[in-house]
């Protein structure tokens, strides 16, 4: 399924499903910190609510397909849809030279990005979505959010809970070290297109010493962050620690057989949710990572219109709270 949602949503996603995709206005939004967040913005007839959401680690609104099918879905569902491009990736790495944090600052951009999407008319209720390290940004974004109304709830699939774990565990496998390559490997090169287009914000020797994902952090992130190692900063960014005391609804899908992240983590992960009735875990047995993908038995068997299990629910999961 990890596969198979890589190849198919990077220009094949739209043959996947039957509504088409919105016709999105561009929008520059103010984050935390006054950083500007370039996104898209589209708002169906009778609008009964709105969903907010970004990708992963790499990439951009333009390559994301799997997210674009969320939002085509959603607005086709009703739903006012928000996607945007967060820190130093796509249009917003061209706007400003703000790096990446993991959430620490991600979660804030998200509420900015709410109460601004309602000044443009996106109805309330609002909900937060994403997925890999995404998920990780949005469960900031539910964090900042437990006392705004607007805000109803926050939904995941495949959230990034514990770098150091995952990474680690990821680096021990030759498939593992081949995909961290990749990823490191794109991280420079967004590294490179920052620094030439923000001259004199980045240094030249720390992009080439960023040959891991390690190395990016190292050289370029915990600096402006103010940790002095990167194993403090993904301690300080991981949503483990706060899952319990999440006061927002949130629906978190996690399938056990995620090939990106320690398998322990797991068993953390249930426990860190078990006491807490605002989070509603499942844990799925199959689903690679930032997959979920359905059979046409299982479409059947769940009503749904397409293979995208895991938006579907997320989609009937907010619908639900929307009175």
């Amino acid at each position: 399924m990890t596969i198979w949602t890589a190849l198919v949503t990077c220009e094949r996603w739209q043959k996947t499903i039957a509504v088409p995709e919105p016709d999105y206005r561009p929008i520059v939004f103010s984050g935390a910190q006054g950083v500007p967040i370039f996104g898209w913005l589209a708002i169906p007839p009778h609008a009964k609510g709105t969903i907010v959401a970004t990708y992963g680690i790499t990439g951009s609104l333009e390559n994301q397909g799997y997210l674009r099918a969320l939002g085509a879905k959603a607005y086709a569902r009703g739903l006012a849809v928000v996607l945007f491009d967060w820190r130093a990736h796509g249009n917003t790495g061209l706007l400003s030279p703000a790096l990446t944090s993991d959430g620490i600052f991600e979660g804030a951009d998200f509420v900015h990005i709410a109460h601004q999407a309602m000044v443009y008319g996106c109805p309330s209720p609002l909900f937060f979505s994403a997925y890999s390290l995404g998920g990780q940004l949005a469960l900031w974004g539910a964090k900042e959010a437990q006392s705004i109304p607007e805000i109803a709830g926050v939904a995941v699939i495949s959230p990034n809970l514990d770098a150091n774990r995952s990474l680690k565990y990821l680096c021990r496998s030759p498939w593992g070290r081949m995909l961290e390559q990749r990823i490191a490997k794109e991280l420079k090169t967004l590294a490179w297109e920052l620094y030439h287009t923000h001259p004199g914000e980045f240094a030249q020797d720390a992009i080439d010493r960023a040959n891991t994902i390690w190395g990016y952090d190292h050289e370029l992130v915990i600096p402006r962050l103010g940790f002095s190692t990167v194993e403090e900063y993904y301690q300080a960014s991981s949503p483990l620690p706060f899952l319990p005391h999440l006061t927002k609804p949130t629906l978190i899908l996690y399938p056990q057989d995620d090939p990106m992240f320690d398998p322990t983590i797991v068993t953390d992960l249930q426990a860190a949710c078990s006491g807490n009735a605002a989070i509603d875990l499942r844990v799925t047995s199959a689903g690679g990572h930032v997959g979920l993908i359905s059979s046409k038995v299982c479409q059947q068997e769940y009503n749904d219109p397409d293979c995208w299990w895991g938006w579907n629910r997320i989609l009937d999961w907010c619908l639900s709270l929307i009175k």
